[in-house]
């Protein structure tokens, strides 16, 4: 498998990331790098010999890509948990409306939530918006009324239960990359 992280890991680095307000800057890609991140969009547990194979180069340069792109934070290989199959059977989207200001400061307290999958701060009706993985809708009222509407800076929220999830996808960023069959 390439790369270990545990999920604590995972959820701290996308925060600061994505928590510090500015877009990091496009990092280029050449043909083998596309074809890397094409091979581990599609199957995350492939083996460095394996993608070293199917693209044409060393293990070691398959190495020293996967991990120059993971060091640029281009990259994570983590694995993906269906929350239903888990017994988190109740998801929401909810749209905040801030207090001047306070937007960023509300994001900080959302992240801390465990059940937050999703934050974002946005343009239009709501400042931020935050995804809710939940085990029952019991769990999403308590999270809602003890949790959500106490933190500091929130002036209203309006929540969407999820019914289905069509599409949940992983695979953007490279385009159309044309990969060698699997060896």
């Amino acid at each position: 498998m390439v790369g270990t992280m545990r999920a604590s890991d995972a959820d701290e680095r996308a925060s600061v990331r994505l928590g510090a307000g500015v877009p990091p800057s496009p990092v280029e890609l050449d043909a083998v790098d596309k074809q890397i991140v094409a091979i581990l969009q599609a199957d995350g547990r492939r083996s460095y010999a394996a993608i070293a194979k199917q693209v044409g180069v060393s293990e070691g340069t398959a190495r020293s890509r996967v991990q120059r792109l993971m060091e640029s934070e281009l990259l994570q290989v983590v694995g993906i948990a269906d929350p239903l199959r888990l017994g988190f059977g109740t998801m929401a989207m909810i749209g905040i409306r801030t207090a001047p200001g306070r937007a960023n400061d509300v994001c900080r307290a959302l992240v801390d939530i465990p059940e937050t999958s999703y934050v974002v701060m946005s343009t239009g009706r709501f400042d931020v918006f935050a995804e809710l993985v939940c085990r029952d809708l019991d769990t999403l009222r308590a999270l809602l009324t003890e949790r959500i509407q106490t933190i500091d800076g929130i002036t209203s929220a309006e929540s969407f239960v999820l019914l289905e999830l069509h599409k949940l996808a992983y695979g953007w960023g490279v385009g159309e990359v044309d990969l060698p069959p699997e060896v």
